[in-house]
């Protein structure tokens, strides 16, 4: 999973503190089980010189180490069951739990080089509030409403926008329920207001909720990090862009708002030849048509826009507009 490292140093940050709380709680109900009990802290201390003597015993060169050694461990065999005893008689079940946040990695978020999963929980959680934060909202695909679409016939479409619009729902709420590694690419084509981000960010959501990494940007966002990395040398601000390229899905919103130029050009198509050539999928909303975009790109930028993607075109009345009306 290609999580940005944003994300994934939050979600550490998140995991120390949890660890630390922990900690935190332990030491504090084992100061008060010492006060409850003093006879507790004896046998801690008693195991702690038994741990000395066993380690002395290790290293002696006189006498007979391995008797030595047995009587140790048999005092500190003693002593584990006493404190056993005393803990299960005199306080609640785990009061004195003092396992690690995580029994698999120990709190420290990796097993061996590998994420653990307590970590990538984080992550996906750490994630899914970045996007609502750069979509704007936390939309869900509950909350489309078709009934802003008109129910009425238009013969452009040979349908209603009403019909067209819930078979666009419906797509891509499977795309998202099935999303895998070769799930393919889509772009949405339409006005303004017509539901192109809200349906990308719900997207966005569902395939981060089944643990897949999402990165979700907006196209002006996107090519001026592109080119602050490119004229930078601080190394930070060029991995900051490598979840483009990494992440499981990049879903580029807006494409056509960004100022164009040669850079955003250039950068768009190689940031479309990369995730194409290494068939990894990627969502993109645009308002431009066709031709419109081979205006202002490229006629190669174009081809791959309209060869490489299942496009939906989506089409109705600006719902921020009719919204208002509503409100008014």
């Amino acid at each position: 999973m290609g999580y940005s490292k944003e994300v994934v140093l939050r979600a550490r940050q998140r995991l120390e503190q949890y660890r630390a709380a922990r900690e935190a709680e332990s030491r504090q109900n084992l100061q008060i089980a010492y006060g409850r009990e003093p006879r507790l802290q004896e046998i801690d201390r008693e195991l702690r010189s038994s741990m000395i003597l066993a380690a002395q015993a290790a290293f002696s060169k006189e006498g007979d180490v391995k008797s030595a050694l047995e009587q140790v461990k048999a005092k500190n065999l003693a002593l584990q069951n006493e404190r056993a005893e005393l803990i299960d008689a005199c306080f609640e079940p785990g009061f004195l739990d003092d396992t690690p946040i995580c029994p698999v990695c120990g709190g420290t978020g990796y097993v061996g080089s590998n994420m653990c999963e307590c970590l990538e929980a984080l992550c996906r959680q750490e994630q899914k509030k970045e996007i609502s934060i750069l979509s704007g909202g936390n939309e869900g695909f509950s909350k489309f409403r078709l009934d802003y679409y008109s129910n009425t016939y238009d013969p452009r479409f040979g349908a209603s926008p009403r019909d067209i619009m819930e078979i666009v729902l419906s797509k891509c709420r499977t795309y998202a329920a099935t999303f895998e590694q070769n799930s393919g690419n889509l772009l949405f084509v339409g006005g303004t207001g017509l539901g192109k981000t809200f349906l990308s960010a719900c997207i966005a959501r569902t395939v981060a909720d089944r643990g897949y990494s999402v990165c979700y940007e907006t196209a002006s966002q996107l090519f001026s990090k592109l080119e602050r990395a490119k004229f930078s040398s601080d190394e930070d601000i060029r991995k900051e862009t490598e979840k483009y390229t990494q992440a499981d899905l990049l879903i580029i919103d807006d494409l056509g708002t960004e100022l164009p130029g040669q850079f955003v050009t250039a950068a768009l198509y190689s940031l479309l030849n990369q995730r194409l050539l290494a068939g990894m999928p990627m969502i993109i909303t645009t308002n431009l048509n066709v031709d419109e975009a081979g205006r202002r790109s490229t006629p190669q930028i174009a081809s791959r826009l309209y060869g490489s993607f299942t496009r939906y075109t989506f089409v109705g009345d600006d719902i921020r507009v009719l919204k208002n009306k509503v409100t008014v």
